[in-house]
């Protein structure tokens, strides 16, 4: 097996707020990453595809193909928006680092049903997360 990699970055804004809990218990637990007024994240992202080389064309995975598809599933609708307001998939769910991994995982792995796929998101340079179902 080999792992190939792809790194993109995307800006976005989010707050993290729980909206079953107090304006109180919100800061408490979030603090300055609850601000009404939001507030964002260059994000990198690393997207590691795990498979087996095809003979013919020496590939795991063309690379093209995978720029192609962190584009569509990531970069356009993730980039300069905001997660609370703009993305769907968090109308309902906290956009913590951990959850915008884990939605990001859940787009492209329809579309990379033959690799074992892995996502790491840098919410920051020290903070980041990493996600997997394989």
């Amino acid at each position: 097996m080999v792992k190939v990699g792809r790194r993109i970055t995307f800006n976005a804004a989010h707050r993290l707020n729980n909206p079953n809990w107090s304006e109180e218990k919100n800061t408490a637990v979030f603090g300055k990453c609850n601000s009404p007024n939001y507030h964002g994240h260059n994000y990198t992202l690393e997207t590691w595809v795990e498979g087996v080389i095809n003979p013919e064309t020496g590939y795991v995975i063309d690379l093209s193909e995978l720029k192609q598809i962190l584009k569509e599933e990531v970069e356009e609708p993730f980039d300069h928006r905001n997660f609370n307001l703009d993305v769907p998939e968090f109308a309902n769910l906290n956009p913590t680092a951990e959850n915008i991994a884990k939605v990001i995982y859940e787009k492209l792995k329809p579309r990379l049903m033959q690799f074992k796929v892995v996502v790491r998101l840098y919410e920051t340079e020290n903070n980041f997360v990493e996600y997997t179902k394989d």
